[in-house]
């Protein structure tokens, strides 16, 4: 008897298992239906991630070794700086998902808006809230000449450079020269080694990515393990919300402009023109894509750029931000004016229309969300963002010479900036 029974146990155990299996098969794909084949589509197309990494046409050293170490190092030396206590890091914290959870950035002096992250920076295609800047390169400049953040110029970098021997030599590697205050791409050569190591800041994988490739691929366990709040936040983000027109793509960004009715006044008394503004900036600026400083030679990279013109619905339209890691990232909007993401939520449930001007973009319209509403599609922003803290940085190697040289650690750069 006892062995009759001991037989039975596994054939037992073995139905239950399949009758589970099925059970998971049938829960995901019910899972699966209720999303209709559009916002299948809708949500595939916010993937895969991360993107594949391509080469900047623009800056000859992306991707060089020697560089991303000396754009690596240079980001945090504060050296660079008129009152040598701001670097880039002062505002772009690595801990704080390269940001510096200001309302508004703080260099030698208060700016006017917020610090955008730096995560996933490489794959934009226009640089600032106000699109100032047509490479990430020109944008790493203006920052070190900027007299209210860094106040840099030229001998001093010069100096900076040859004051530690592994800053001169990486330099000297990546651009084939000495580096003179004299020659008149030492700073251009510097915001390019700057911006060949930030395209390397790439986030990991979210609760959401791991959503996206189950739907994919049918893993009826990683489908049932995505909230469920979650999942009605994405069909509010992708339905009534119409979220997606705007914040699109793997970036949930089209990199793109528009006004969405925060205020562009600046206190006491001013005005911030936004992307008006921008253009205007980046066509005179000598560091665009149409200049000289281009390593594109074809200027392929340049014909955003050629048919820029600064028009009045560009007036108070300010960069469509990417929506990964905003956990990491408030305060929010160009002027850090929304202190939390529930803050960003309520803006859009109750938008006030008369705030958008006559060129606005008027597929916005107040949401009227529920508590319940409010809740689910929170849910499924903060699924954009990683479950764990951001892995530290690593250092790449320093390489000179094809040896390994000693680099002390990067100084750790005031925050304050004072």
């Amino acid at each position: 008897m006892t062995c009759r029974l001991n037989e039975r146990v596994p054939r037992r155990l073995s139905l239950a298992v399949v009758l589970f299996a099925l059970a998971t098969l049938v829960s995901a794909t019910e899972e699966i239906t209720e999303f209709t084949s559009a916002e299948l589509g809708r949500i595939a197309a916010h993937g895969p991630w991360p993107l594949p990494w391509t080469g900047d046409p623009g800056n000859r050293v992306s991707g060089n070794a020697a560089a991303i170490r000396l754009g690596r190092d240079l980001f945090f030396e504060p050296r660079l700086s008129a009152n040598r206590r701001v670097a880039c890091a002062t505002c772009h914290q690595p801990e704080r998902g390269f940001q510096d959870g200001r309302a508004v950035a703080r260099g030698l002096v208060d700016d006017v808006r917020n610090t955008p992250s730096l995560l996933n920076v490489r794959h934009q295609r226009w640089f600032g809230w106000d699109g100032g800047h047509d490479s990430l390169w020109s944008a790493s400049l203006r920052p070190i000449l900027d007299a209210r953040e860094m106040g840099g110029n030229a001998a001093r970098a010069a100096r900076v450079l040859r004051d530690k021997a592994a800053l001169d030599c990486h330099y000297r590697l990546a651009f084939g020269k000495p580096p003179h205050a004299s020659d008149p791409e030492l700073l251009v050569n510097i915001a390019k080694a700057i911006a060949a190591w930030q395209e390397t800041l790439v986030s990991p994988p979210s609760a959401f990515d791991t959503f996206r490739d189950a739907l994919e691929r049918k893993d009826a366990r990683a489908i049932a393990a995505y909230p469920a709040a979650a999942k009605r936040g994405l069909r509010l983000f992708l339905g009534r919300g119409q979220c997606a027109t705007c914040h699109a793509g793997p970036l949930f960004s089209n990199g793109e402009f528009g006004d969405i009715g925060i205020p562009f006044f600046i206190k006491p008394t001013g005005v911030d023109p936004g992307r008006q503004g921008g253009i205007k900036r980046l066509l005179a600026s000598p560091w665009n894509l149409l200049g000289t400083y281009n390593d594109d030679a074809a200027r392929n990279n340049a014909t955003g750029t050629q048919h820029l013109r600064p028009e009045h619905r560009n007036f108070g339209e300010f960069k469509v931000p990417s929506l990964r890691n905003l956990t990491l990232t408030a305060p929010y909007m160009h002027n850090g004016s929304l202190a939390t993401l529930r803050e960003v939520v309520r803006h859009y449930s109750d938008l006030d229309e008369d705030r958008l001007h006559a060129d606005g973009e008027r597929i916005l319209k107040p949401l009227k969300l529920s508590a319940e509403e409010t809740d689910d599609l929170l849910a499924f922003l903060e699924s954009l963002s990683p479950s764990e803290a951001l892995p530290t940085p690593v250092a790449p190697p320093a390489v000179c010479g094809g040896r390994i040289i000693a680099v002390a650690p990067a100084p750790t750069p005031s925050r304050s900036g004072r």
